[in-house]
């Protein structure tokens, strides 16, 4: 999967949402890019393992904490 060409997305997050991941992608030693895509990543594969997604929340707008 060395060649597999990737799309460009625009993506607008709020800017606290934008912190958080930039913080947990500072902590995973990864990009604020390769976070999201990791995440993604991740959400797909539990869809496709139990037909269910992450959150049985997704449409309710989440709250952060951060300090």
């Amino acid at each position: 999967m060395a060649d597999m060409k990737k799309k460009q997305v625009p993506l607008r997050l709020s800017e606290k949402l934008y912190d958080a991941i930039a913080a947990w992608a500072e902590d995973d030693f990864r990009s604020v890019n390769g976070q999201i895509e990791y995440l993604l990543t991740e959400c797909v594969k539990q869809r496709k393992k139990n037909g269910k997604y992450v959150s049985e929340h997704l449409d309710e707008a989440p709250e952060f904490t951060i300090e």
